[in-house]
């Protein structure tokens, strides 16, 4: 048994470890104990996606705390800033999410948000991860009067709906607009529909019948294809495509063109640098971010401050520099004038605000941003020593750079989880970025490969 705590949360495949109902019960007493405050009970709320096994990870969870003394909320099937929000607003200690994002059904997690609606430090997770590995965990009440509740939240995806129509200008309506929306038989699937049937847009929505293993099957915010035939077929002005969690969004133009979270954050950045909301004129994104991103800020005489990959850095980098806007390439978008995390409904709404005030089309809006061809390969690794102690690799991704120029870059970093080294060139075009990938990777292969 090892760390516990990935990028994000805890995650594997359901049933299998970590993923079993004991590491939830085992996370429920660790979090109930860790946010304990004198005098009064622990207040977990929790909230799950579609997958079969969330009700058994929830309600092996929800014993655990109760199991500690603790109060267990349930809001049942809810997006992830759902529960962040809910966690905030009702008092709560904590608000736990059991949900594995955009993975396959087969796969589950568990993420945690501290009352303040906010993800958990590193160190905080050191603590979790201490009190359960090293059988540290505080010992069970004997007495069954001393342990606590479960209940439900009923009114749990009404009040995220209210506050997500809150955050838009009073008498906001999107009356006249057509939308599709494809909800990736995920936590979206109640909620997102209801937003924007309620703001007065005509609604259409795919991909809101979940089974429990059909959650980002082929759709949502990692497969849009369906969104973008059917944005062109209905002439939709705009495709909204969420992940398995709610947390991510992915649009698709009028013209059935994907927009990526890249191209987002741009057009969210102009329009919020005009309205005077931009907080000292920062955008915040991660080294995964396009060049073009890069370019269209520094256009826009937009500050730009740029983190490693993962959301919690991006968060961390914008409460240290003051910045409200920040977000990743994959749709992870953070409004922190409006939100603690990233929400995939609420990255919609402000897109269509930004539309909306424009009054121009999202191809229009774009245009801000040329996207460069960008290249992602894997390739399998014997080892991990410093990738630029490695001469050869060292003396070919400088090689690469210098032909590259300031028409493209190279990032070369191992995956955290897997015996993977990660090679990302992005050039002018398909051919000469692909030609350039290519040797990289072979010089990676000959000298560390497995």
């Amino acid at each position: 048994m090892g760390k516990l705590f990935g990028t994000d949360g805890i995650r594997g495949v359901a049933n299998v470890y970590p993923m079993t109902s004991e590491m939830a019960l085992n996370v429920g007493r660790a979090v109930t104990s860790l946010f304990m405050k004198p005098g009064r009970p622990s207040k977990i709320i929790i909230g799950k996606d579609t997958r079969i096994s969330g009700p058994m990870l929830e309600y092996a969870m929800a014993s655990g705390i109760s199991s500690m003394g603790g109060e267990a909320f349930l809001t049942g099937v809810l997006p992830t800033p759902g529960i962040a929000l809910l966690a905030a607003a009702t008092g709560a200690n904590a608000g736990v999410v059991i949900s594995a994002s955009h993975n396959p059904f087969e796969d589950n997690g568990i993420k945690v948000f501290k009352g303040d609606g906010r993800k958990l430090s590193d160190e905080r997770e050191g603590e979790i991860e201490d009190l359960i590995l090293n059988d540290r965990l505080p010992r069970l009440y004997e007495s069954v009067r001393e342990t606590g509740h479960v209940q439900k939240i009923e009114d749990a995806q009404a009040r995220y709906v209210q506050f997500l129509v809150d955050t838009l200008p009073r008498g906001f309506s999107l009356e006249g607009m057509k939308i599709v929306l494809d909800c990736s038989n995920g936590a979206t699937y109640q909620v997102a529909p209801r937003v924007f049937s309620e703001l007065g847009a005509s609604v259409e929505s795919l991909c809101i019948s979940p089974d429990g293993i059909n959650i980002n099957q082929d759709c949502g915010s990692q497969h849009p294809e369906q969104l973008m035939d059917r944005v062109k077929e209905t002439g939709a002005q705009v495709g909204l495509a969420f992940d398995g969690d709610g947390d991510r969004l992915i649009a698709v133009d009028e013209k059935g063109r994907v927009v990526t979270g890249d191209q987002i954050l741009a057009v969210c950045a102009k329009h919020m640098k005009e309205k005077g909301t931009l907080k000292n004129n920062l955008a915040v994104s991660t080294v995964m971010s396009n060049i073009g991103l890069r370019q269209a800020l520094k256009t826009l005489d937009i500050g730009h401050l740029i983190t490693d990959v993962g959301d919690r850095y991006v968060l961390r980098e914008m409460i240290a520099s003051g910045a409200v806007l920040g977000g990743e390439d994959s749709g992870h978008m953070i409004f922190l004038n409006h939100h603690t995390t990233g929400d995939g409904i609420l990255t919609a709404l402000r897109l269509i605000e930004a539309m909306r005030s424009a009054d121009k089309p999202l191809s229009e809006l774009t245009g801000i941003m040329s996207v460069f061809p960008q290249i992602l390969l894997n390739v399998e690794v014997s080892e991990k020593p410093d990738i630029f102690a490695i001469p050869a690799v060292s003396e070919e991704i400088r090689s690469v750079e210098a032909q590259l120029g300031d028409k493209g870059r190279v990032l070369v970093r191992y995956s955290g989880t897997q015996p993977l080294c990660r090679v990302m060139v992005e050039g002018p075009t398909e051919v000469e970025t692909k030609v350039c990938c290519d040797r990289i990777i072979q010089v990676i292969q000959k000298e560390i490969g497995k």
